[in-house]
């Protein structure tokens, strides 16, 4: 078990391995972006939906966005 990152379209993902099987994965710049996955493409699947809507509140709520994310499209990650 452990911690690892990955690195795409320029986002940093972490994830952390879970003891009962399955991943914990995150956007470390996007507080409380995170989400969970059985196996590490249905982690990064699920980060998505958290990522689409983290970024639809910060918009909506006007709170700053990191510059590499203003355009993202989350379907290309």
């Amino acid at each position: 078990m452990g911690t690892f990152h990955v690195i795409r379209s320029g986002i940093v993902f972490e994830l952390q391995e879970e003891p009962e099987g399955g991943y914990t994965i995150s956007v470390p710049s996007l507080l409380g972006c995170i989400s969970y996955g059985k196996n590490f493409e249905e982690a990064m699947e699920m980060i998505k939906d958290a990522l689409s809507g983290w970024l639809a509140v910060a918009r909506e709520e006007e709170i700053p966005i990191p510059e590499q994310f203003e355009d993202i499209k989350v379907s290309a990650i």
